[in-house]
């Protein structure tokens, strides 16, 4: 029951997330889905599972590559 809890915690905030970006942040849909998510997490978090279990690390960011300074430039 807990990783069920932790996967409806995450995925209640993927659809917030998703509308949020499809819709805007005031959107009727949006805002009930944002609350749900909200309470679901809030859920998760009172039942003692650390933050870091809802929200996994991303993991080290890729390097992102510069121009070199000797780069040819047209």
């Amino acid at each position: 029951m807990a990783d069920d809890l932790l996967r409806m915690a995450r995925a209640a905030q993927h659809r917030a997330a998703r509308a949020i970006a499809a819709r805007g942040p005031a959107h009727p849909i949006a805002l009930a889905l944002a609350e749900d998510a909200a309470a679901a997490t809030n859920k998760a978090l009172d039942r003692g599972h650390p933050v870091h279990a809802i929200h996994p690390p991303r993991g080290i960011p890729r390097e992102r590559t510069q121009p070199c300074d000797d780069a040819e430039t047209a």
